[in-house]
């Protein structure tokens, strides 16, 4: 079935493992305005994401057995994922694991236990980022346009 956002409010994709993370940072989400779609598992999450477009998806680094990077892999080799930014959300102590993140498409990483202020503060960072990317594209291709003219 899927999710339909009426509100027209950023609609955030969170991924964990553990219910109470994932209670406590839907509870600051949705207090600063945003919708939130939680899921326990990467199986869950991918579902969603197929049927659904996230403005953004936050996920933990370890989903019981299954790894948050695969899963962020997987979700975009899907065009219209494509540019979906994801914050990675962990407790582990990973060696190389901001560098991992960002290979696969990671634009923040976010260690538990977390800040409210500074989650907020990186969700707002992150889903500007498309809106940066398709300017800055959209500058560029004007750009190239008038110097050919």
């Amino acid at each position: 079935m899927a999710y339909t956002n009426t509100n027209k409010q950023p609609l955030v994709l969170v991924v964990d493992d553990e219910a109470e993370v994932l209670g406590e940072v839907a509870t600051v989400l949705a207090g600063a305005g945003y919708v939130c779609q939680c899921c326990n598992n990467a199986d869950d999450a991918i579902r969603f994401a197929e049927a659904n477009t996230p403005d953004l998806i936050l996920s933990d680094i370890n989903l019981n057995g299954y790894s948050g990077l695969q899963m962020c892999e997987e979700l975009k080799k899907q065009s219209h994922l494509r540019e979906v930014p994801v914050m990675f959300l962990s407790g582990a102590q990973i060696p190389d694991i901001i560098r991992r993140s960002h290979a696969v498409g990671g634009a923040y990483y976010l260690r538990k236990p977390f800040d409210p202020e500074v989650l907020l503060e990186l969700v707002d960072k992150a889903l500007w980022m498309p809106h940066l990317v398709h300017g800055h594209e959209q500058q560029a291709a004007e750009a190239a346009l008038h110097a050919t003219q």
